[in-house]
């Protein structure tokens, strides 16, 4: 898709974007101690009382089980989307931690991955990143269906590997190029919204699949603090407060477990 007809595209699936970019960025002026905003308060304009604009909140979308399978089947195939699509779906894991996840935080004897960095674009440049909080620093249980993806895309690549030789750039990263060099996040963002597209699913965003890992984990019972831990939030606050719109049912099979528990005789 060329440059100049991306803009009405992303428009068109969100078409509140422009809006939200330009919230983002009169906050950013206001935030930044170089602003005109600063600057004026230095030379006596009363602007003191002025509050920033506050961003909105995009709304979530989490996908239901049947649709993340459809899903999940909709990506096989696809060298860029197959392993990020279903890592974020079955791991809750963000868009710049499955890019800088290395073979080196996977033990797939023991079902278990670090999560330790992230791959984030900074000044037109890719930067590999501590996470931004202790939280975020995890270590996550991997469940049998993202095993077994794991394991078919690392002989797909050792099979890459060997065939490019010197040219294949050894980082050790799960997710990367066809040369071993790192995907940048905009490309997954980019071919996710083309293939949600034309999908008959709702349109969600990739970090939705964040989303739909965690609803479906609450909706199933799973103890919040489980969640809140494999998400990498920082209190299980945050967890229960973004996911608030699971809690209803929640309630009512609390109710059911007291009532089997607690059943009065005959």
């Amino acid at each position: 898709m060329m440059r100049a007809q991306r803009r009405p595209y992303l428009h068109s699936l969100f078409p509140d974007l422009q809006d939200i970019f330009a919230i983002g960025m009169h906050y950013k002026v206001y935030e930044h101690e170089d602003s005109p905003y600063h600057a004026a308060v230095e030379l006596g304009n009363n602007l003191e009382e002025v509050e920033p604009p506050k961003a909105p909140m995009l709304e979530m979308c989490a996908l239901n089980e049947k649709q993340s399978l459809e899903l999940l089947a909709l990506v096989e195939g696809n060298r860029i989307l197959a392993l990020p699509v279903t890592l974020a779906i079955t791991t809750g894991m963000r868009r710049g931690e499955i890019l800088g996840l290395k073979w080196s935080d996977i033990n797939l004897d023991t079902a278990v991955m670090s999560i330790c960095r992230t791959l984030d674009e900074s000044k037109a440049r890719l930067e590999f990143k501590q996470p931004k909080t202790e939280r975020s620093r995890r270590t996550v249980a991997l469940p049998a269906i993202a095993i077994q993806a794991l394991r078919k895309h690392r002989a797909e690549q050792a099979r890459l590997r060997l065939k490019l030789g010197a040219r294949y750039n050894a980082d050790d990263l799960v997710c990367c190029r066809i040369d071993g060099r790192p995907i940048h996040p905009q490309t997954v963002t980019q071919e996710f919204i083309d293939m949600i597209r034309e999908a008959k699913l709702p349109l969600v965003r990739f970090h939705d699949l964040r989303h739909t890992h965690a609803t479906i984990l609450l909706a199933r019972g799973v103890h919040p603090k489980i969640v809140s831990e494999r998400l990498g939030h920082s209190t299980v606050g945050i967890t229960l407060d973004t996911y608030s719109h699971v809690l209803p049912g929640m309630q009512e099979k609390a109710a059911a477990e007291i009532d089997a528990a607690l059943a009065l005789p005959g």
